[in-house]
Parts: structure tokens; C-alpha cells; sequence
């Protein structure tokens, strides 16, 4: 009997501290932290939010969202190499943010380092789970780069049938459509 009850207390003091704890993740905590500086890169407000993500860091070193938005201003603004520190910070504190994948493959794209870009977005499309077609369109862009032409245009066709027009137009230009020649 008194295994019961010691039983029956055990769960109900697990349900009662299941429901008092807090579910969030330290990213999601960061997300919510972070809001207006969010909203400034939502609005392209790259230069205000820079200098926002900026202190951000100094009063949270170990943000990951900090750092991975640091990291998209940085982008925007066309600083490559600090763009792909910041996102190397970020992805170190938080291996999850399909999101710094994505930016670090434009990064290293953008620097001609075609082979890492592709890696990059590789596991960004990995990470996004057919979310978003960005990633299959940079993919297939970095497989154009590296000379992987059919496995390129099936990364197009996916994009495109997750909706991205961009892909589309690429699908419409060569190397994906055979020349028609006209005899004269």
C-alpha cells in the first residue's frame, strides 16, 4: 500500500513539475529577447540593426540568435568575411539555425568558395526540410558553379514545385534548355 501512494506522489509531483518549468529553448528566449532588433531586419533596416545585434553581443555573448543576426546585417551590408564569422559564432552556440547555414552558404558564394557554399547549403536544405525553396535554389546555384548540372536542375524542380519563381527563370536558361537553330 504504501508503494501505492509513494508512486501515486511521485507522478503527481512530476505532472505538477512538468507543468512549472519552462519549455523554451535559450534561441526561442533569444528570439523573443531580441525583437525589435528582429523587426529592424525584417524592415531592412540594416544599419540600425547592426549596431542593436552589436551591443547585443556585448551584453550576451553566448546568443546564437545575436550573432546569426549580426551575422544577416553583415550580409546585407556586403561584408562577406565578418558575415561568415558572425554565422560561424552563431552555428557554434546553436548547431540548429537552418538559417545560418543558408546565410554562410550565400556568404562563402558571394567569395567564390563554390565547394563550401555548397556544403553549406547542402545542410541548410537538410536543416529547412523542404520548407524552403531558397535553399534548393542556392544549392543548385552552387552546383551549376561546381559542374554537378543534373543533379542542379533537380534541385530547380524542387524549388519550383515548392514555389519559387526564381528557379523557375533559371530552369529557362541555359544550361537547362537546348538551343534551337534556325537553318537559313
Amino acid at each position: 500500500m504504501e508503494i501505492a501512494l509513494l508512486g501515486l506522489l511521485f507522478v503527481l509531483y512530476l505532472t505538477i513539475r512538468y507543468y512549472l518549468m519552462d519549455h523554451d529553448t535559450p534561441s526561442e528566449k533569444d528570439q523573443k529577447r531580441f525583437k525589435s532588433g528582429i523587426d529592424m531586419v525584417a524592415k531592412r533596416q540594416y544599419d540600425q540593426a547592426y549596431t542593436y545585434f552589436d551591443e547585443s553581443i556585448r551584453q550576451y555573448p553566448k546568443s546564437a540568435i545575436a550573432y546569426a543576426y549580426r551575422g544577416k546585417c553583415n550580409l546585407a551590408q556586403e561584408n562577406y568575411y565578418s558575415a561568415i564569422y558572425d554565422l560561424t559564432q552563431a552555428i557554434s552556440r546553436d548547431n540548429t539555425l537552418a538559417d545560418c547555414y543558408l546565410d554562410r552558404g550565400i556568404a562563402l558564394y558571394q567569395i567564390e568558395e563554390y565547394q563550401n557554399a555548397f556544403r553549406e547549403f547542402d545542410k541548410a536544405v537538410w536543416y529547412f526540410r523542404d520548407e524552403k525553396p531558397d535553399a534548393y535554389r542556392w544549392r543548385a546555384l552552387a552546383r551549376i558553379q561546381v559542374r554537378q548540372l543534373p543533379q542542379a536542375e533537380n534541385d530547380l524542380r524542387r524549388a519550383v514545385s515548392l514555389g519559387d519563381e526564381n528557379s523557375f527563370h533559371i530552369l529557362m536558361q541555359p544550361p537547362f534548355t537546348s538551343p534551337v537553330y534556325q537553318n537559313k
